[in-house]
């Protein structure tokens, strides 16, 4: 005779959620609030006088062209980012993936990179491209080419699109790995026997069974472009030459910091989360139902 179980209430469940909860209010719901209030205010330089003009900051902000202009800037930017990061990085998997003999040290020698901090990064690519000394740019000019990414904008743009990119390929690698050698080996060769070719096998069968995989890379790399190339952009090239890689996240700090418009800042960077958040939201509600699970 089966008896039902009653369970009386416990504090437990409630602790273990607590350590999580208690870090998402104090380093994602507080400062997100304190942003949204301080995005409502015009303050001085000093902080001396504080009033509060409710939208204004965010009218100015879309009547101003440097900011209408960052925002294309910061779609190329995260679009190339995102695309040739994921890109090298499924290339990179799919060699890994045939690697018998060695295979552990090659792995090994393409996730480096992701220990790799964003400064650091950035002034490795800055020392191969410098205009002066860089080795990058000596076999450029051996080839007759003078590259200035100082002076030339687009250059710049390129370059720090590349740092970024590289930056992340290791940890887009470890994940399509994971996904190539979770697909059954029998149905590749299953496909071989029936006279499927490489090309074929990849994109009938392997990238499909990688959609899911690859529509949770889509996301996070979306928000590391958007968010966490601040500190390779900072190095580099400090959103030039003239803005031309001052992106969105970096004109919330070169205008909050170094503009000492606080308002303003606090009106972009909640710009800056609704546009991730939507971008989020799109993702999941379109993209997704193309991912075969």
């Amino acid at each position: 005779m089966l008896k039902n179980v009653h369970f009386g209430p416990s504090v437990l469940p409630f602790l273990l959620v607590a350590p999580q909860i208690i870090v998402t209010i104090i380093f994602f719901i507080w400062p997100a609030g304190q942003a949204l209030y301080q995005s409502l205010l015009i303050q001085d330089a000093f902080g001396l006088s504080t009033e509060f003009v409710w939208l204004e900051n965010f009218v100015t902000l879309f009547d101003e062209e440097q900011y209408r202009n960052s925002f294309g800037r910061t779609i190329v930017f995260s679009s190339l980012v995102a695309f040739l990061s994921m890109s090298f990085a499924l290339i990179l998997a799919v060699l890994a993936d045939r690697v018998i003999k060695g295979s552990g040290t090659y792995r090994t020698l393409l996730i480096w990179p992701y220990a790799v901090a964003p400064v650091t990064a950035g002034a490795l690519w800055v020392f191969m491209f410098d205009p002066t000394l860089g080795i990058v740019t000596y076999g450029l000019s051996a080839m007759g080419y003078d590259w200035n990414h100082k002076l030339n904008g687009s250059e710049a743009m390129a370059l720090v699109v590349m740092a970024a990119a590289w930056k992340q390929v290791a940890y887009n690698f470890l994940f399509f790995l994971a996904g190539l050698q979770s697909i059954p080996k029998s149905l590749i060769e299953a496909a071989a026997i029936d006279g499927a070719g490489p090309v074929k096998r990849f994109r009938d069968i392997i990238f499909p069974l990688l959609s899911p995989t690859t529509f949770f890379l889509l996301v996070i790399n979306i928000v590391y472009a958007f968010f966490d190339t601040f500190g390779i952009v900072h190095v580099m090239t400090a959103g030039g030459p003239a803005g031309a890689t001052n992106i969105l996240v970096y004109k919330v700090f070169s205008d909050g910091f170094v503009g000492l418009d606080l308002g303003g800042s606090a009106a972009q960077s909640v710009i800056l989360m609704i546009i991730v958040i939507g971008l989020t939201v799109i993702q999941f509600k379109y993209v997704e139902k193309k991912v075969a699970y």
